[in-house]
């Protein structure tokens, strides 16, 4: 079965409600710009609370060493989501200086950009859509070629899922956007709707 990955969880409430679903992971933004970024107070709560329960992923994008590090340290996070033009050394020392697993994603706008990810030995690749919940050309992962766990993310949706999981076979998929009532607050109905149509999925 597919594992599901929530993410720009931004509030305690919208993490238990998440939870709920039984997800392989939720994710917390700590990108400055971002709509979704949650506070470290907060991410701190749901740490706290959900930590035994799921995978707490925390986001970052061209973000220093010792930001990363200390924020993983203070939540605590389990995997760090590196969203920027990080390199693979970068992500090693990240791996190094926080005990927590990496995740590379790259916006996918090319095929060259897929072929890529190669050079990341990380414990996971994710394939993103450009921006503004735009999906990617979901082909293109065949591009890849890597034993790393793929997560598929970008304009991810309900009704979307099920055909973005039988086109790329990932380790898991990733949503935000598809699942909000407004920027950075979940809709329940839509939450249920996406972690259903994701396990029902056809792998």
């Amino acid at each position: 079965m597919t594992r599901v990955k929530l993410c720009g969880i931004t509030s305690l409430e919208d993490a238990r409600l998440c939870a709920e679903h039984g997800p392989w992971a939720l994710g917390l933004i700590f990108v400055p710009h971002s709509k979704r970024r949650v506070k470290l107070g907060t991410a701190r709560e749901i740490a706290s609370e959900l930590r035994r329960e799921v995978e707490l992923v925390g986001v970052f994008e061209n973000a220093t060493l010792d930001h990363v590090a200390r924020t993983a340290e203070q939540v605590p996070l389990s995997i760090v989501q590196l969203h920027g033009e990080e390199g693979p050394s970068y992500c090693g020392e990240v791996a190094r200086r926080t005990g927590a697993k990496v995740m590379k994603a790259v916006r996918v706008r090319t095929r060259e950009q897929v072929r890529g990810l190669r050079a990341f030995h990380t414990d996971f690749h994710m394939l993103d859509g450009p921006g503004n919940g735009e999906s990617f050309d979901w082909s293109l992962a065949r591009e890849r070629r890597s034993d790393v766990p793929l997560v598929v993310a970008g304009g991810l949706t309900p009704g979307n899922v099920g055909a973005a999981i039988e086109a790329t076979k990932p380790f898991a998929v990733d949503v935000a956007s598809g699942i909000e009532a407004s920027p950075g607050v979940k809709d329940p109905d839509k939450v249920a709707a996406f972690v259903r149509a994701a396990e029902g999925a056809l792998v």
